[in-house]
């Protein structure tokens, strides 16, 4: 074997320059057996030069992490049980050292972007942590390690923190690919214990997507069924069809794996690839010069099909699966990077313009104040519910309503208010303390006081209650609605709930102190020009003389009464003609007056609420809002209005970041697109 070899600064070998000349008959430049590498391309593929513009577009967006914001991108991804030789496999694709080692030699995902290129120089340089460092051939494998340990640490531990590395070399194929820590179970010293499942967790996020085709790495001795690394990409991808699998080590064990990769026990879809890799001080050259020969003479070897053997055959393969799935998914990257793009740019739209003067706040406090008043006005006044359409909740009229009608009820339904309770008992009770030297058929006025006080000092709380159910719902009502419309204003957001909880809490102690000044009213006035009381009062009446016989004379226990229904009357009997009268006649009274004092008291409960939610929402509450922010107490709210809330600052950092991302990779898509690349173009 003869040819010429070219020598680094350090006297290691270089694979650019290196030619070997076959003494074989036949040969072809694209031969699979061919053990000529020519010095511009020595496995560089027929595809580089279609797939270049596209793969840069990719990578373009993988640097622009534009996979942050949900959007995947065809990704080779290496996967492999620990010792499978997955380095060498990268280093035979790449023409460079890997770092080795026992162990876990990658502990970060390794994004391995590979340039041809005409410069004889290779140019070669890490990316990480928003740096990027330039390296050599000589030096690459030290400084993976040194940017993995600034990465991961400097123990046996594993980060899902990428790091790139650009290689620019001549020859090498377009490909990029993602080279994941190898699956191990049994955690080594310095290692977690559940480093098992942080491998499978990184390898999991990067396999799992569609958009991912998996390089599983297998070693020829190792039942490809047991493999960790077939198990994890089958539970991805169950039917294989878009895993390849290249099997490493085939000069360690070469007897049986022909039958192995033709019988695909564990649904390879794409199909297999046999390597031999560089051993110890080989030069790339000088390992794929071997390698070709192993897969000519080997006994076992030799009889696998050319088309599934040998590096070059595996770069041809992995750039035509890259080309395709790139093509395949360009219009979808393409859809979702649109939709993204216009989705962010609504919600930057949506949110509050960014305040930069005392008049714009000004303007952006009165703004929030108008539409909270309309919004009550509508729900609170008008009774309308359309900006609550499913919130019954804030339906405040039908709510109001049901709580006065409830408070009606208890009302008419608490014991004072039962006419049949101890029937003439407490009224007879009454006038034997009230009678005076005065005519016996004259019903004394303070005897109707002292029925009419017991009553209504029997149902004072009733109001009251409501009063406070009421204040309390409003409350809730209004400071919904203010922080709804307050929400991008954190400070006028505090002095909002303040003013609102503050007013609220002013109109509740109005509206209860009012509430028992008309209670007490009820108890010293015995007033109504309402002509129902005398009307109701006579129709009673028509009762009384048959009453008084049937409990006088009658044996009766219980005696249904007209308007009032089934009393009983049995100790009334030992009571005088005389003061049964007088007592029917207060009963009488009592009964037609107290339906006009509950009817008038939800009346006048229903009005006030009227009123007063009138008064709050058309000048009580913008009053309030505007003396909490501007009055001496509280000033300043305006001014801190130009201070953006944190949450909110970040918020909009964090869209105008994403949107700048999206746009600058529209514009890489887009470019692609007008090149029109079609998936067709890559099926061969």
């Amino acid at each position: 074997m003869g040819g010429q070899r070219t020598r680094t600064d350090s006297g290691s070998r270089s694979s650019s320059s290196f030619i070997l000349q076959d003494d074989q008959e036949g040969f072809s430049p694209t031969s699979s057996n061919a053990l000529v590498l020519v010095q511009n391309a020595p496995i560089v593929s027929s595809y580089n030069e279609r797939i270049r513009p596209i793969l840069d577009a990719i990578d373009k967006l993988r640097s622009l992490m534009v996979m942050e914001e949900g959007i995947q991108l065809p990704t080779i991804v290496v996967v492999g049980d620990q010792s499978s030789g997955k380095s060498s496999v990268l280093e035979s694709l790449a023409g460079i050292s890997l770092p080795r080692g026992r162990g876990i030699c990658t502990r970060v995902p390794l994004v391995m972007r590979l340039q041809h290129h005409s410069d004889p120089e290779p140019e070669l340089s890490l990316e990480y942590n928003g740096r990027v460092e330039h390296t050599d051939e000589d030096n690459i494998s030290e400084d993976i390690v040194n940017a993995t340990n600034l990465i991961a640490g400097d123990s046996k531990g594993i980060s899902d923190t990428p790091l790139t590395l650009l290689v620019k070399k001549n020859g090498v194929p377009d490909l990029t690919m993602v080279d994941l820590p190898g699956i191990t179970r049994v955690p080594v010293r310095g290692q977690p214990e559940n480093i098992y499942d942080q491998i499978k967790d990184i390898i999991m996020k990067y396999i799992k997507p569609e958009e991912s085709i998996i390089l599983n790495v297998l070693s020829a001795s190792a039942d490809f069924s047991t493999c960790e690394s077939i198990s994890m990409s089958r539970s991805v991808d169950k039917t294989g069809e878009r895993t390849l699998a290249v099997v490493t080590k085939v000069d360690m064990a070469p007897e049986g794996l022909l039958e192995k990769v033709t019988a695909d026990d564990v649904d390879i879809g794409l199909g297999y690839v046999c390597v031999r890799n560089r051993i110890r001080d080989e030069t790339f050259e000088e390992a794929r010069a071997i390698a070709d020969r192993l897969f000519e003479t080997d006994p076992f070897l030799s009889k696998i099909d050319k088309s599934m053997v040998g590096i070059q055959v595996l770069a041809d393969k992995l750039v035509q699966i890259q080309a395709a799935s790139i093509a395949r998914n360009l219009p979808d990257i393409v859809k979702k990077i649109n939709d993204k793009l216009n989705s962010y740019l609504s919600e930057l739209n949506k949110m509050p313009k960014k305040l930069s003067s005392v008049p714009e706040a000004m303007t952006a406090v009165m703004q929030i104040i108008g539409t909270s008043k309309e919004s009550l006005k509508k729900i609170l006044v008008r009774g309308e519910f359309d900006e609550f359409p499913d919130d019954k909740h804030m339906h405040c009229k039908a709510r109001l309503v049901e709580m006065l009608n409830k408070c009606s009820d208890q009302l008419h339904e608490c014991n004072v208010s039962d006419p049949k309770s101890n029937f003439l008992l407490e009224e007879i009770a009454i006038l034997e303390e009230a009678k005076g030297i005065n005519l016996p058929n004259f019903v004394p006025r303070n005897a109707f006081l002292i029925v009419l006080q017991g009553k209504v000092k029997g149902i004072s709380s009733i109001p009251i209650g409501f009063v406070e159910q009421v204040w309390s719902y409003i409350e809730d009502v209004v400071l919904s609605v203010l922080m709804r419309n307050t929400e991008n204003y954190y400070h006028v957001q505090l002095s909002a709930r303040r003013a609102g909880h503050n007013l609220i809490e002013k109109m509740k102690e109005r509206s209860i102190n009012w509430m028992t000044e008309i209670v007490e009213m009820e108890k010293l006035t015995d007033y109504t020009c309402n002509p129902e009381y005398l009307s109701e009062w006579h129709r009673l009446m028509t009762e009384q003389e048959t009453f008084i016989q049937k409990v006088l004379r009658d044996a009766e226990i219980n005696i249904n009464v007209k308007g009032i229904g089934m009393v009983e009357v049995g100790g009334l009997r030992k009571y005088t003609h005389v003061l049964l009268s007088q007592a029917f006649d207060l009963k009488m009274r009592m009964t037609a007056y107290w339906n006009i004092v509950l009817r008038r008291l939800i009346d006048i409960m229903g009005l006030h609420l009227q009123l007063s939610v009138s008064n709050l929402v058309n000048k009580d509450l913008e009053m309030e809002i505007m003396n909490e922010l501007l009055g001496p107490n509280h000033g300043g709210g305006i001014e801190r209005m130009l201070e953006e809330p944190p949450s909110i600052a970040v918020k909009r950092q964090k869209l105008i970041k994403s949107i700048k991302k999206l746009k600058e990779s529209k514009e890489v898509v887009c470019k692609i697109m007008d090149d029109r690349f079609t998936y067709a173009d890559y099926l061969v």
